[in-house]
């Protein structure tokens, strides 16, 4: 699997590290939604992107989110406290339930005219286009 995104991304000059663990991204998801609060969501969903397909660090590991936290301009003691407290438990468990109700199953997941077409997983950009195609928005 994974020399299949090394492959995919070599062509746009991103690097796919040698991923030895699966990381449990429900703190790096709450973490992200802090970020989003404070208006830094882009450069931390980058940095802990890079940090983890990249870098092969474990994205579910806090003293880890609060050192990229800290790359991206973002209070790691801040971070610190709100993931301890489990503020965004809530926001987060709003969006599984959402996408309970929208019968997404893996990530990423597209959708085209509202939700009644989807792609699943990432896929090549033809895929995107024959889709688009078909449904005369190309």
């Amino acid at each position: 699997m994974f020399d299949n995104l090394r492959r995919a991304g070599a062509p746009y000059g991103i690097e796919f590290g040698r991923l030895t663990l699966l990381a449990n991204s429900r703190l790096a998801l709450a973490a992200g939604e802090f970020a989003r609060d404070q208006g830094r969501y882009e450069a931390f969903h980058h940095r802990l992107f890079e940090a983890y397909f990249t870098e092969t660090k474990d994205i579910g590991r806090l003293d880890v989110l609060l050192e990229e936290a800290e790359k991206t301009g973002l209070d790691p003691g801040a971070l610190g406290e709100f993931l301890r407290e489990k503020r965004y438990e809530p926001r987060l468990d709003q969006a599984r339930q959402e996408a309970q109700r929208l019968l997404v199953n893996a990530i990423p997941t597209f959708f085209i005219n509202g939700v009644k077409t989807r792609i699943v997983g990432a896929q090549p950009l033809e895929v995107f286009q024959k889709t688009l195609r078909s449904l005369g928005q190309a």
